[in-house]
């Protein structure tokens, strides 16, 4: 283990220097990559802190142990030979994961999209219910959500709503919620008081830079049209709305939120050129869980991920047959027990792949 991370320290110290030279400085594209690689190696450096601290310690009580002279030196030696010893296996597991090598992805920003699917007016309340759970989700972790486009339902939530996030390793944690989620419940729309499935699909990009994609203005179409929805006297009287078509492949992103057009296509911009980069991400998650015979992907969009049943207050999530009776709790932004156990299986299938010894 030790081994492994003086090599690692190596990088960092190579990194540390890389970072502050001026032409790394003026070549963006290789800047942010660094430094994402010096965040994530200063969170291993401070794991292998603790790895030698622990070490030293359990030397120096098992010398105090071995001499033997003063008791009272030796009951404290053992106290804290019993503490080290039990950190460090829990401390290698968590170095072990920290060493799988991450995607260069997971660290980006995110484009979320929740459409609603079958189940007709309780599928956009249903879509509204989850856009709610994610925003909840996003603001208790320090994340900033604002809305890009959206089209409401008739009675109340979403047809399809489309927002940013913002933050730390923002991709890396929601990519697991792509797929399709279905709702068990009566309807408010239902008089009988029947339970009926309803069903919305997430979808989720990860926000490319503009090094990530370049886009040939002139294959884009571009649009303006009024607003729809709240937003005040600019609604409909001024074309701020903007649509953009990108011709050869047929994609289309349109923003509506702002009130100023070059913000809304500067937005817009930035959905298509992360809708271009997912069509190739996709490919490669699906051939990568693929050769894994991964049950975590988010490469398949129309498979069914998890099913939130009202009655029995039940959410399930079918990838890991995980199942937690807590559905008020969860509708109400508390996901990241199931992202924590789904990022667990995930790393544990690459910790198999990789067959490393530590």
């Amino acid at each position: 283990m030790l081994d492994r991370l003086q090599i690692i320290k190596q990088r960092f110290d190579e990194v540390s220097d890389l970072i502050i030279q001026p032409d790394i400085i003026t070549d963006q594209k290789r800047y942010v990559q660094l430094n994402k690689e010096y965040k994530d190696l200063r969170t291993l450096m401070d794991k292998r802190e603790e790895y030698l601290t622990l070490t030293n310690s359990i030397n120096e009580a098992e010398e105090i142990i071995s001499d033997g002279s003063d008791d009272e030196m030796v009951e404290m030696a053992k106290m804290e030979l019993d503490d080290a010893k039990s950190r460090i296996p829990e401390l290698e597991e968590e170095i072990k994961f920290l060493l799988i090598p991450k995607d260069p992805e997971d660290a980006k920003n995110a484009v979320m999209e929740i459409r609603a699917g079958t189940g007709g007016d309780e599928a956009s309340i249903f879509a509204g219910d989850l856009h709610r759970m994610y925003t909840k989700y996003c603001e208790n972790k320090g994340w900033k959500v604002s809305v890009v486009d959206f089209s409401e339902g008739t009675s109340g939530g979403f047809k399809e709503i489309q927002f940013e996030v913002e933050g730390e390793d923002v991709y890396g944690t929601l990519k697991y919620e792509a797929g399709v989620h279905r709702v068990q419940r009566v309807p408010q729309t239902e008089t009988q008081g029947r339970v009926h499935t309803s069903a919305a699909t997430v979808m989720v990009f990860a926000e490319a830079e503009e090094f990530d994609v370049e886009i040939n203005p002139k294959e884009v179409r571009v649009d303006y049209f009024c607003s729809s929805g709240p937003g005040g006297q600019s609604v409909n009287t001024t074309y701020s709305a903007v649509r953009l078509t990108h011709e050869p492949t047929g994609l289309v992103a349109q923003c509506q939120d702002q009130k100023s057009q070059h913000k809304n296509k500067e937005k817009a911009f930035k959905v298509l050129r992360s809708r271009l980069y997912d069509l190739e991400l996709a490919k490669k998650q699906a051939e990568d869980a693929l050769k894994r015979g991964s049950m975590v992907t988010s490469g398949d969009r129309s498979a069914k991920i998890r099913t939130y049943n009202y009655p029995q207050g039940r959410v399930t999530d079918h990838r890991i047959n995980l199942t937690l009776y807590d559905l008020s709790n969860i509708i109400d932004g508390d996901v990241q027990k199931i992202i924590d156990e789904l990022q667990l299986v995930s790393n544990t299938e690459k910790l198999k792949e990789s067959g490393e010894s530590f």
